[in-house]
C-alpha cells in the first residue's frame, strides 16, 4: 500500500522514509532471502530519499517533485524487489504525459473511487520483464462506504505477475492447453490516452498468449497466437469484471474487464490420437466393405435377373404390340394367363418364346381353348406396291435395298397411325393395310382412301430424298395402290412365327386391285366406290373408261381415285371452295399435254440436281479416304505442281497414245490401313467440297440430251462401278505378292483386300469412279464410225475412239482450271500420284470404246497374259509387274461391265435402257447421221452382243476371282436377259419404232 501524499505533506514524507527506509529494505531482505547487499549498502547507494520522478528532459535525472497536486509515496511497495531499481513517487497523476501505466489506472480509479486492472510489465532482472497486471484499490478514511465525501488517504498496488498465476493449474500429463487473457481495454498509445475500440488494430490489443503443459507454463507472446483451426472449441469466461459504471468513467477511458480464452493446441490433440482408433475404424470399415459387397453383388445378381425378365416382357409386349393389334393382345394375355393357372395345378408347362406358347406354337388340342379369330363384317383393304423395285433393288447392295424398305415403309406406318390404319402385314414390296378393324369403324372406306393417297404422296417425297444417298433411279420408283371393302375373316394363325392374318374373299379381290391398276395410281372396286358416294364422297373417283378383268370375278367396274391438291381442308368449307378445289382436281389430272410436259421439264431438272449431289457424295467418301491415307490426315495446301499439271496430257500426244498396258499401283501399306480406318476424324473442308459440286455440276450439264448418252446414264454407270469396288474381296490364295509378305502381316493383307492392289490405294478406286462419271462428255450421240465418215473436226484430231478421246480431254482441261486448284491439291499431292490419276484416267476411259476391233484385240491378249498361268513363280519384280497387269486390266473390265452393266441387271432395267439406245440410233439414222436402219438387225444384233460381249464379260468378271457374288449375279442376269430378248425382243422392237413415230409426231404438232 503507498499513501496519496499532498502537496503540504511533502518534507514530513521525505525525512519519514528517510528514517525507515532501512527497515523496509531489512523486511524485504529477510523475506526474498536476498544476501548480495545489505540494508545499508541499499540505502547508500540505490536509495534517493525525497519524493521524485525522472525527468526526460533532463536526461532522466532523479528530480524532486514540485507544484500543485498529489504524488504516491511509491518506495513503501512491499516486498522489496531488488530489480525494480530506486524507489520512485509519481507526482501531478492528472496531468501525466508519459504513457505510465500507473498513471492511467490511477485516473480511472480516481473518477470512479473504485478498484481499476490493467496489463503492465514486471522486471524480473535487469534486462527482462514479464507480462503481468497492476490492481490499485482506493483505501477511504472512515468506515461508511457509501459516504462521498469520503477522501481518499492511501492506494494499495497490487501487481500479479501472470506466469506464476497459471503455473500448477494443471496436473502433470495434461499438456498443449493454450490460454489467452484479453484486456477490454487498449494498449496506452503515447499519450497514455485510449486509442478508442472501434479503431483497433491488432498492435494495439491488451492480449497475453501462455501455453499451460502441466504444473508449467510458458509465454508465447504479448498477440493472440492460439491456431484458429480450434475456434470452435474456445471456452472463454469473464475473469475481472469490476463492475464499473462506464458513465463514471473519464474521457477516454474504457472499464477495465479481463477475459480468458482456453483452447486447444495439435499438441493436445496428438495426445487424444492413438492408432488403436484408426485399427478399429478400419476393420469396421472393411467389415461393411465386405458387407456392402456381399449385398451388392446379391443386389447386382437379382437386379439382372429381374432385369432380363423385365427386357423379356418388354421385348414379348414390342413384338406382341407390333404383329397383333391390342384386343388381340390382350386376349393373347389372358389366354396365357389362364395357361399359367393351370401349369400351376399340375398341367405340363413348356411355354415357347416369351412364355405365349398357345399363340406361337398352337397347343390349343392340349389345353382346350379356341383359336383368337373374328369377323369383320365391313372392313377396307390397302394394296399398295412398289412399282420398279425389283429393277432398281438389282443394282443395288443389299443394305441400301433395306434403307429404302425401311425409310418407306417407316413412313407408312407413321401415316397408318395417324389415320387410324392398322398394318397387316408387309409382303416383299407390298404394303397390306386395312381400316375398320380391329376397332369397327363406319367411314372405314374414307379413311383407307385418304390413307392411300397420303402413301402415294409420301412415296415421291421420300424417292426424291433417298436418290440423293441411294443414287440414280430411286426417284423413279413409284406406287400401285388396290383398294376393296368387305368382310374379312382376321385372327391370329398359331404356329411358328404367329401372326394377325387376315383372310377371305376381300384380300384376293383388293389384291386384284393392286396388281390390275397401274403406277401412281389408286384404283378402287365398285364396293368401295358405292361407299364412298354413300358418305357424300363420290367426287373422290372416276370411272374406269372399260371393264377391268378380274381373275375369278370376271368383268368389273373399277374407279380411280383422284389425286386431292387439298390439304388438311378445314371443316364446313363452302360450296363454292369445294367447287373450285374439284375443278382444280380435274384440271391436274387432265390430259392437257402442255401441262405434263412442263411437269415433266421441272421433274427432270430436279432429277439432274439430285443426280449431281448423289455423284459428289460419293466422290466426296473416297476422297475423305484419300485423305485419311495421307500421314498427316488432312488436305493439304495447294501443291506446287503447275509445271507438272501443265506438261501431263500435253506433249504432244493423244489421249490413246498415252494408253499403257500396265500402270503400277501403289503397293499394300499396313500404316497407311490404319490411318484409312480413322475417316470418321477426316474432314476434305468445305473448300474442297464446293470445288467437286461445281465440278459434278457443270460435267452434268456438258453431257447432251442424248437419249441414251446422257448424264443419267453416266450416274447408273457409276453406281455399277460403285458397287463392283464395294464386292471386291480379297484373293491372296491367286495373289503372286502373298509370299513376300510377312507371316505377321497376312491378316492385314486380308483385312485390306489385296485383290491385285485395287483396294490397297483409294486413288485408284477414287479414279475409277471419277472416269464412269466423265467417260461420255459431249458425247455426239451417234458412234465414232460415224463422226470419222463426217470429217468431223475432232475426228480429224483423234483419228479412232473419237468421243472416248474427246471426253477425256474436256473434263481433264476443267479440273486442270485454276478454279479447282484446292480440289486437286486433295486428290493427288506428289508428281508420282498426279501421273498415276493420269493413266488410270486414261485407260479407264478409253476401254468404254468396245467397237474397235484393234482395242479389243489387245484386250484380250493382256487378259490371255495376265490370268493363263497365276500361280506362276518368279522373281519378286515380275510378279509386281504382273500384279500391276492384272489390276490395270481388272479396272478396264469392271468399267466395261459398268458401261453395259444394264444387260447384266433386272430384265424391266436392261427394257428401260436398250429402248433409250435405240431410240437413240434410230434418230440419228432418221437425222441422216447413219447409213443403215438399226431397226432391221437391233433385235439379231442384240443376241449377238449378249452371245459375244455382254456373257463372256461377265464371265471374266467371275472367272479373276474379284468380285464376289456380285460377278455371278450378274452373269445370272445377263443369261436371263438374253433368253427374255429371245422371247419378246422382236415385239420390243416393233414398239420401240412406233414409239419414236408417236413421239415425233407430237412434237413435229407441238408449238
Amino acid at each position: 500500500m503507498t499513501h496519496i501524499v499532498q502537496e503540504d505533506q511533502r518534507d514530513q514524507w521525505n525525512n519519514y522514509a528517510a528514517q525507515q527506509i532501512p527497515l523496509w529494505y531489512q523486511e524485504s531482505i529477510d523475506h526474498e532471502e536476498y544476501t548480495e547487499f545489505t540494508p545499508q549498502e541499499l540505502v547508500d547507494n540505490m536509495t534517493i530519499p525525497f519524493l521524485h520522478f525522472y525527468d526526460p528532459e533532463n536526461d532522466f535525472l532523479p528530480t524532486p517533485v514540485s507544484g500543485p497536486g498529489e504524488a504516491l509515496a511509491y518506495f513503501q511497495i512491499y516486498p522489496f524487489e531488488l530489480f525494480l531499481g530506486n524507489p520512485t513517487m509519481l507526482t501531478n497523476l492528472d496531468a501525466l504525459q508519459a504513457s505510465e501505466q500507473v498513471a492511467e489506472l490511477y485516473r480511472i480509479m480516481k473518477a470512479t473511487r473504485r478498484p481499476s486492472i490493467g496489463f503492465t510489465r514486471i522486471p524480473i532482472d535487469l534486462e527482462t520483464t514479464i507480462p503481468g497486471s497492476f490492481i490499485m484499490q482506493p483505501v477511504f478514511d472512515g468506515a461508511d462506504t457509501e459516504a462521498e465525501e469520503r477522501k481518499m488517504g492511501a492506494i494499495i498496488i497490487i501487481r500479479i505477475p501472470w506466469m506464476g498465476y497459471f503455473k500448477n493449474a494443471l496436473t502433470k500429463g495434461q499438456d498443449g492447453i493454450v490460454v489467452v487473457l484479453e484486456s477490454a481495454c487498449p494498449k496506452l498509445v503515447e499519450a497514455g490516452i485510449s486509442t478508442g475500440r472501434e479503431n483497433l488494430t491488432e498492435s494495439d490489443r491488451n492480449i497475453i498468449t501462455y501455453q499451460v503443459d502441466g504444473p508449467d507454463a510458458v509465454l508465447l507472446g504479448d498477440s493472440d497466437l492460439h491456431d484458429p483451426k480450434y475456434d470452435a472449441l474456445a471456452v472463454s469466461e469473464v475473469f475481472i469484471n469490476l463492475d464499473i459504471d462506464p458513465s463514471q468513467l473519464p474521457e477516454g477511458a474504457c472499464v477495465p474487464v479481463l477475459t480468458l480464452h482456453v483452447y486447444p493446441s495439435a499438441e493436445l490433440e496428438a495426445s487424444f490420437q492413438t492408432d488403436n482408433s484408426i485399427i478399429y475404424t478400419a476393420v469396421v470399415v472393411a467389415i461393411f466393405i465386405f458387407t456392402s459387397l456381399v449385398f451388392l453383388l446379391y443386389d447386382f445378381s437379382v437386379s439382372r435377373r429381374q432385369g432380363t425378365v423385365l427386357d423379356r416382357i418388354a421385348k414379348q409386349d414390342r413384338i406382341v404390340s407390333d404383329v397383333f393389334p391390342t384386343a388381340i393382345r390382350d386376349r393373347l394375355y389372358e389366354n396365357q394367363a389362364k395357361n399359367n393357372m393351370m401349369n400351376a395345378n399340375g398341367a405340363e408347362d413348356d411355354d415357347g418364346p416369351f412364355g405365349l406358347d398357345e399363340a406361337f406354337y398352337g397347343r390349343s388340342s392340349e389345353i382346350g381353348s379356341a383359336p383368337l379369330a373374328d369377323l369383320f363384317p365391313s372392313v377396307t383393304v390397302v394394296f399398295a406396291d412398289l412399282v420398279g423395285f425389283t429393277a432398281w433393288s438389282s443394282a443395288r447392295e443389299p443394305h441400301q435395298v433395306f434403307i429404302l424398305l425401311e425409310t418407306i415403309y417407316g413412313a407408312f406406318d407413321k401415316l397408318a397411325y395417324r389415320h387410324g390404319v392398322f398394318k397387316v402385314e408387309t409382303v416383299g414390296d407390298c404394303y397390306v393395310s386395312a381400316a375398320g378393324l380391329p376397332e369397327p369403324t363406319d367411314d372405314h372406306a374414307a379413311v383407307a382412301c385418304r390413307f392411300a393417297r397420303d402413301c402415294l404422296k409420301k412415296m415421291k417425297d421420300v424417292t426424291r430424298k433417298l436418290e440423293v444417298s441411294l443414287g440414280p433411279d430411286t426417284s423413279d420408283l413409284d406406287l400401285r395402290t388396290g383398294i376393296h371393302s368387305g368382310q374379312v375373316t382376321a385372327g391370329v394363325l398359331r404356329g411358328q412365327r404367329s401372326r394377325f392374318q387376315l383372310f377371305g374373299d376381300t384380300m384376293n379381290t383388293a389384291g386384284r386391285m393392286e396388281s390390275s391398276s397401274e403406277r401412281g395410281r389408286i384404283q378402287i372396286s365398285q364396293v368401295t366406290a358405292d361407299l364412298l358416294a354413300a358418305a357424300g364422297l363420290a367426287r373422290w373417283i372416276i370411272p374406269r373408261s372399260t371393264k377391268m378383268f378380274v381373275k375369278g370375278k370376271g368383268e368389273m367396274q373399277t374407279y380411280w381415285l383422284r389425286k386431292s391438291n387439298r390439304s388438311n381442308k378445314p371443316k364446313g368449307t363452302d360450296l363454292q371452295s369445294e367447287m373450285r378445289t374439284l375443278e382444280e382436281t380435274v384440271e391436274t389430272e387432265g390430259s392437257s399435254e402442255r401441262t405434263e410436259n412442263d411437269a415433266v421439264d421441272i421433274e427432270e431438272m430436279n432429277k439432274t440436281e439430285r443426280l449431281v449431289e448423289w455423284n459428289v457424295e460419293v466422290l466426296i467418301s473416297l476422297l475423305e479416304q484419300i485423305v485419311a491415307s495421307r500421314s498427316d490426315g488432312v488436305v493439304n495446301q495447294i501443291q506446287t505442281l503447275s509445271k507438272a499439271e501443265k506438261n501431263i496430257g500435253t506433249s504432244g500426244r493423244t489421249v490413246l497414245e498415252e494408253f499403257t498396258p500396265v500402270i503400277p499401283l501403289k503397293r499394300f501399306d499396313a500404316e497407311q490401313l490404319a490411318r484409312r480406318q480413322r475417316t470418321t476424324a477426316v474432314d476434305i473442308g468445305d473448300e474442297v467440297k464446293y470445288q467437286l459440286r461445281q465440278y459434278v455440276s457443270t460435267i452434268s450439264g456438258m453431257y447432251p440430251d442424248n437419249a441414251f448418252h446422257n448424264f443419267e446414264h453416266a450416274s447408273h454407270v457409276t453406281a455399277s462401278v460403285k458397287k463392283l469396288l464395294a464386292r471386291i474381296v480379297n484373293i491372296d490364295d491367286r495373289n503372286g505378292l502373298a509370299a513376300s509378305i510377312p507371316t505377321d502381316s497376312m491378316d492385314l493383307v486380308d483385312l485390306a483386300g489385296h485383290s491385285y492392289g485395287i483396294t490397297s490405294d483409294p486413288l485408284t478406286q477414287f479414279t475409277v469412279v471419277f472416269s464412269a462419271l466423265i467417260h461420255d462428255v459431249d458425247h455426239p450421240g451417234v458412234p465414232n464410225t460415224q463422226l470419222v465418215k463426217e470429217k468431223s473436226r475432232w475426228a480429224q484430231v483423234y483419228k479412232k475412239s473419237v468421243a472416248e478421246q474427246k471426253s477425256v480431254d474436256i473434263a481433264w482441261d476443267m479440273l486442270m482450271s485454276d478454279e479447282y486448284a484446292a480440289l486437286r491439291a486433295c486428290i493427288y499431292e506428289t508428281e508420282d500420284e498426279l501421273r498415276r490419276f493420269r493413266q488410270l484416267v486414261v485407260n479407264t476411259v478409253m476401254a468404254t470404246d468396245i467397237v474397235d476391233k484393234e482395242l479389243q484385240a489387245l484386250r484380250k491378249a493382256r487378259w490371255e497374259t495376265a490370268f493363263s498361268n497365276v500361280n506362276s513363280a518368279g522373281p519378286l519384280d515380275d510378279r509386281v509387274e504382273s500384279e500391276d497387269r492384272k489390276a490395270t486390266i481388272v479396272i478396264e473390265h469392271l468399267i466395261q461391265a459398268s458401261d453395259v452393266s444394264h444387260t447384266m441387271q433386272h430384265w424391266h432395267i436392261y427394257k428401260k435402257w436398250n429402248e433409250r439406245f435405240f431410240m437413240e440410233c434410230y434418230g440419228a439414222y432418221k437425222g441422216g447421221r447413219a447409213e443403215s436402219d438399226p431397226s432391221k438387225n437391233w433385235y439379231q444384233g442384240e443376241i449377238g452382243f449378249f452371245d459375244f460381249y455382254v456373257i463372256p464379260l461377265a464371265k471374266k468378271l467371275q472367272s479373276c476371282g474379284v468380285f464376289g457374288v456380285s460377278s455371278q449375279e450378274y452373269l445370272n442376269y445377263a443369261r436371263a436377259n438374253r433368253d427374255e430378248w429371245v422371247r419378246e425382243g422382236e415385239a420390243l422392237v416393233e414398239q420401240y419404232v412406233s414409239k419414236f413415230n408417236e413421239q415425233k409426231i407430237s412434237s413435229e404438232s407441238s408449238p
